[in-house]
C-alpha cells in the first residue's frame, strides 16, 4: 500500500470528505523519481464546521501522525462544503520548492 493511498484512507474515515484530494508533489522537488515524500491534502468536510483552522490543520496532524514520521512536507487546506463552494473549488498551489529543486 502506497503513502498516499494509507493518508486517503484515513482521511476518508475520519473525516467522512464531501470532497477528498491527496497529491504526491515530491515530483515538484530535489528527490528520488517515485519518492513519496510531498504531499498536498484537500478536504473538505462538515468536520471542520465552526472549527478555527489551528484546529482543523491539528486535526489531520493527528489523524496522519504516523505518516507524519516518514514524509518530509504536508500542505494542509482544509474547507467546509460552503467555504469550498464560495472559492469555485480553487485551491491555491503549492510554492515552488525552494530546497534543491530541480
Amino acid at each position: 500500500m502506497t503513502i498516499k493511498s494509507i493518508i486517503e484512507q484515513k482521511l476518508e474515515e475520519t473525516f467522512k470528505p464531501e470532497f477528498l484530494e491527496v497529491v504526491n508533489e515530491s515530483f515538484m522537488h530535489n528527490v528520488p523519481e517515485g519518492s513519496e515524500s510531498h504531499f498536498k491534502v484537500t478536504v473538505v468536510s462538515n468536520k471542520f464546521a465552526e472549527k478555527r483552522l489551528i484546529a482543523r490543520h491539528r486535526h489531520i496532524n493527528q489523524t496522519l501522525a504516523d505518516e507524519l514520521k516518514t514524509i518530509h512536507a504536508l500542505a494542509i487546506h482544509t474547507l467546509t462544503p460552503e467555504e469550498y463552494f464560495a472559492k469555485a473549488g480553487k485551491i491555491a498551489d503549492s510554492p515552488e520548492c525552494l530546497g534543491g529543486g530541480k
